[in-house]
């Protein structure tokens, strides 16, 4: 069989096992969640679910065919076809976990993965990279560093600022962390690949020191990547994250390619025309999708058996104690990320000794009682 075909094999194997590790995945965080009546991804819960491990490992798998598929096929047959991994998470999450995207978000998902093809399709090749050495020679660029300092110090400052504020209401945040960290982690990913290919090959690379600093970023980074990935498909729809994590990540990538290496390498206004159109129609795909996140906010209710109300708690008779217990919910305030006892018919005991009427109101919108 010629090496192309075997190379489109491996790739759409690798979005098959990429597609379905989502789902699994957010199977292992529901589950986690209802155990902890909270974010499974705030307390790292997660980590003790086997399906949240079988899920990780598929996606492993996954990305092992795909690096195996670009030595047996060119960049340019086989970028395009991890598309399809939106796709087949798209349908198994509508089969398996009951997710409901509407004509919008088809449409901006639809919209997302064309703009992303388009863009892959058109991207410039980057050099070919012979020795570990060569690459570094690119990464020192002072371009390539600024790029870098400003990931690190962005993706701090949205760890640090945005994520408590934003994190829970609005998707791009999470989504953003993983692309920007995942851009600099598929350099260093190459650069420690490189040195294992030509350590295979008799050319012991692990003398060199700058092999174990691209082997420390490549864990430090997907370490990054995987939270902030598992806090995106814990607190939001996976038809939403799937869509906008793979044009994020694509584009981010794209960038820091051009950057390291200088340019778009490309003459072609052919080329560059349709670069901008894809980025175009991605602007778009994305901007329907964030709308459709942003009707399902982060917080939700858990049910937990029934309780006292707060008046309960005084020393009445047994009768009126009685009278008193009805069924609460926890919710999780995503502005606060407290959990707060509401009671669904005496809620006014809960907020009138400790909150103003305004206050009162304003929990009652937010949580919707």
């Amino acid at each position: 069989m010629d090496s192309k075909y075997i190379g489109l094999i491996l790739a759409i194997c690798s979005s098959i096992l990429i597609g379905v590790s989502f789902v699994i995945t957010k199977k292992g965080l529901q589950q986690a969640s209802s155990e902890s009546q909270a974010f499974a991804s705030d307390s790292h819960r997660y980590l003790r679910s086997p399906i949240w491990w079988t899920g990780l490992i598929t996606m492993v798998s996954g990305e092992i065919l795909n690096f195996i598929g670009y030595t047996f096929a060119p960049a340019i047959l086989i970028t395009p076809l991890g598309a399809l991994s939106v796709i087949i998470g798209a349908i198994l999450a509508t089969l398996f976990l009951k997710e409901k995207l509407g004509p919008i978000g088809i449409i901006g998902c639809l919209l997302s993965v064309i703009g992303a093809v388009i863009i892959v399709l058109h991207a410039p090749e980057d050099p070919e990279v012979a020795s570990v050495e060569e690459l570094v020679s690119y990464m020192l660029q002072p371009g390539f560093i600024v790029y870098f300092v400003l990931v690190i110090l962005i993706t701090a400052g949205m760890i640090w600022k945005v994520v408590p504020r934003w994190g829970k209401t609005k998707v791009i945040v999470y989504v953003t962390i993983c692309s920007l960290i995942g851009s600099l982690s598929v350099m260093a990913i190459k650069a420690f690949g490189i040195a294992v290919r030509l350590t295979a090959g008799g050319n012991n690379q692990f003398k060199q020191p700058s092999t174990y600093v691209f082997g420390f970023m490549c864990i430090i980074f997907i370490l990054t990547q995987v939270n902030y990935f598992n806090k995106a498909l814990d607190t939001f729809s996976t038809n939403v994250v799937n869509p906008i994590y793979f044009v994020f990540f694509t584009t981010a990538t794209i960038i820091a390619s051009a950057i390291m290496y200088r340019g778009w390498h490309t003459a072609n206004p052919v080329n560059t025309a349709s670069l901008i159109c894809g980025f175009i129609i991605i602007f778009i795909g994305v901007y329907l999708l964030d709308s459709v996140a942003r009707k399902t906010k982060g917080s939700r209710p858990i049910p937990i058996p029934p309780v006292a109300s707060a008046s309960s708690l005084h020393r009445h008779d047994s009768k009126s104690n009685q009278s008193q217990q009805t069924t609460s919910i926890i919710m999780i305030d995503t502005e606060t990320k407290q959990h707060v006892l509401v009671n669904s018919k005496r809620i006014e005991d809960h907020c009138g000794s400790t909150l103003t009427k305004v206050s009162c109101r304003r929990k009652r919108r937010a949580f919707s009682v």
